[in-house]
């Protein structure tokens, strides 16, 4: 075994066989090479097979997270493709094949093609530990399980659950891994290894979902449960625009689990490899891993201590304390923050399987109305009303209490950091941490530089948002930052189509049509339209134009969205009331075209002035800040593959139907693709 570069076996004297993945990376992920290796080393049991196998990782990080990606992002054919996928699958097949008893030995990250090898081995034994995570998150990528995974996790926990985690992309922690029979035992670590020998000295029976779960996989009942599964996704995905998860119901409608379900699972994902939304979904991929690069300071951050308890204030100290920060929460009295102790609690009991976990989060997150704790983080975080002056008078009563090495972050959506440090004898050490709402499900940070930010407080800030497992994205300030900047024009746009009488459902079945999430009304509704107004304002009175009527009466009439039960539209329950049949006088490529070349022209824009670095970052920001179709790799990207001639065109076409909104930019001429 020496000449192998990545793995590495040991017997003991119970004549057990360990085999330990220590890929030349600094995470374990499959590589050809990696899998070719494992191929060695499955034969060398060939001669001299060992009473039993334990297969683990050598790195404290984690047991496998998947295939090589960047390999995915080089295949250029269907070819390439299925010769990855059929290493694997010969590999595992193998693997699973074995004569003698073989236990995968998990800790830490378990994922994708790493638990598909896991499900190879007869046996599954993790780690009982939060960081402990098992999933198949390929859905993710565009693609779905290719090294066998589908058909093996069906086997293993049946179609219901199979299916649950194969289509979310969701992972486990090793007590509800447990609970749904993935894994055999989840015990302390001082235990691991025990259990592994435990399992190949008593070979229990393999772990099978009930009798009654498995008449799922018969094929008279296939073809409606494939039904109702199809209905659940079509919910979430458009068949046109996510094609994997439709793919992966139809292999199991044909095959049902059985032995053709390999073949034809390889020759699916293969297919969908090459296609343009696994392409773009690998770019988003790549996106995340760059910006998780940001912010490499070394600085540790226990305490943070946020001043302002409203929605977006109270959302960020519990995400804080239940990513193990303490977190102080500072308003003007204890009816102020309660809603948001009552929320931090909410949260918590949704994160927490076990109890003492869930109270050592409520223990971290510390109401504190007279500030007692401000003098006492490395972080403090100002989270109050959108207004210049106040947030100034803020900032000279805190500063003499701030620690000196403590950073100062602003969440403002769209004041010039300038300004603010104007009040400040240290402008240096402000910085902006513009959260996106929902602060629990929206994963971008925008880390905001002001003319007079030290760098290194920059990078700071940088390192903190990573340490909340957030992605900073670093942006110059300037009116709206980048996310509220671009988006505008495109909230703006959909208002002028509302004066135009054009439906409010046609407007947002349009957007929907094109790949985004929800449609700019409804997602001004979401947000705020009081929010979205004073963003408005701000952002027309820096860079021009005009704030629609339509949105200003909203507001006036207190009738601002979800919160107040009515916005544009009403809610009952917090879900819209929506009128099905509508008619558009306008096509729904003009609705689209003009909603999302405002967008694109917009992102030109703040590429212009250098808000960020490149193309790469916008695209970034707005799949991840405000959920611009991921399926498009993002608007730059977009525009690429629509055609830079072809948009410019368009919007001349645009700009003489309708007005100097749509004039191009002066930084297209710049644009090179």
């Amino acid at each position: 075994m020496g000449e192998l570069r990545h793995w590495r076996l040991e017997h003991d004297a119970q004549d057990l066989a360990w085999l330990w993945l220590d890929a030349q990376n600094p995470v374990n992920i499959l590589s050809s090479e990696v899998l070719q290796e494992l191929g060695q080393a499955i034969t060398l049991f060939d001669a001299k097979p060992p009473k039993g196998l334990v297969l683990g990782s050598a790195k404290p990080s984690g047991f496998c997270a998947g295939a090589d990606v960047k390999e995915f992002a080089k295949i250029t054919s269907r070819d390439q493709a299925l010769t990855l996928v059929h290493q694997a699958h010969a590999t595992f097949r193998r693997l699973a094949e074995l004569p003698f008893p073989t236990v995968a030995r998990i800790h830490g990250y378990c994922l994708g093609g790493g638990l598909e090898l896991a499900l190879a081995c007869r046996y599954r034994v993790a780690l009982d530990d939060a960081k402990t995570r098992l999933g198949l998150p390929e859905i993710l990528l565009g693609i779905h399980p290719g090294f066998g995974g589908s058909v093996r996790l069906i086997r293993t926990i049946g179609v219901l659950k199979g299916f649950e985690l194969m289509l979310s992309g969701n992972s486990l922690d090793a007590q509800t891994a447990l609970r749904y029979g993935l894994l055999d035992y989840a015990v302390p670590e001082r235990h691991l290894d025990r259990a592994c020998r435990h399992l190949i000295t008593t070979q229990p029976p393999l772990q099978r979902p009930a009798w009654w779960l498995r008449l799922l996989n018969f094929a008279p009942i296939r073809p409606l449960l494939a039904a109702y599964l199809r209905r659940q996704v079509q919910k979430r995905a458009r068949p046109e625009h996510y094609p994997a998860p439709y793919a992966l119901i139809a292999l199991w409608q044909r095959f049902g689990a059985q032995e053709g379900m390999f073949l034809a699972e390889a020759e699916s994902v293969a297919e969908l490899l090459l296609s343009e939304t696994a392409q773009n979904l690998v770019r988003v991929f790549f996106l995340r891993e760059r910006l998780k690069g940001f912010g490499r300071s070394e600085a540790a951050f226990h305490h943070v201590h946020i001043i302002g308890a409203g929605t977006m204030g109270g959302d960020i100290a519990a995400w804080c304390s239940a990513h193990g920060l303490k977190a102080s929460v500072q308003d003007l009295s204890p009816k102020h923050v309660a809603p948001a102790v009552k929320r931090a609690y909410q949260l918590f009991s949704r994160t927490f399987k076990r109890r003492h976990e869930e109270t050592a989060a409520r223990d971290r997150f510390i109401p504190d109305v007279k500030g007692v704790q401000l003098s006492r983080a490395e972080v403090v975080i100002e989270a109050i009303v959108e207004d210049l002056k106040a947030k100034q008078v803020l900032y000279r009563q805190i500063e003499p209490r701030l620690r000196a090495d403590a950073l100062l972050a602003t969440n403002t959506s769209s004041l010039p950091l300038e300004e603010l440090a104007q009040a400040l004898e240290r402008p240096e050490r402000l910085v902006g941490l513009h959260f996106f709402n929902p602060v629990a499900k929206m994963p971008l940070v925008e880390v905001v530089q002001g003319k007079f930010s030290d760098p290194k407080t920059v990078e700071k800030a940088c390192a903190f948002v990573r340490a909340i497992d957030k992605l900073p994205l670093p942006v110059k300030s300037a009116p709206g930052f980048l996310v509220n900047r671009v988006l505008m024009p495109y909230l703006m746009e959909a208002m002028l189509l509302l004066e135009e009488q054009i439906p409010q459902e046609a407007i947002d079945r349009a957007a929907a049509e094109f790949g985004m999430p929800m449609g700019p009304i409804r997602l001004a509704d979401t947000v705020g339209l009081d929010v979205c107004l004073a963003v408005a304002e701000i952002l027309t009175q820096k860079l021009g134009g005009e704030v629609p009527k339509r949105l200003r009466d909203k507001v006036t009439t207190g009738k601002l969205g979800v919160k107040s039960g009515e916005g544009f539209y009403r809610y009952r329950g917090g879900k819209p009331i929506v009128r099905k049949r509508v008619v558009s006088p306008l096509s729904q490529e003009l609705i689209q075209d003009r909603l999302i070349l405002r967008l694109v022209n917009e992102c030109v824009a703040a590429l212009r002035e250098k808000i960020v670095e490149d193309t790469d970052l916008v695209d970034a920001a707005l799949i991840l800040g405000a959920g611009f179709a991921p399926f498009r790799g993002g608007p730059m990207h977009y525009l690429k593959q629509r055609g830079l001639e072809a948009a410019r065109k368009r919007l001349e076409e645009l700009e003489q139907a309708y007005g100097s909104r749509f004039r191009l930019d002066v930084g297209w001429a710049k644009l090179k693709y």
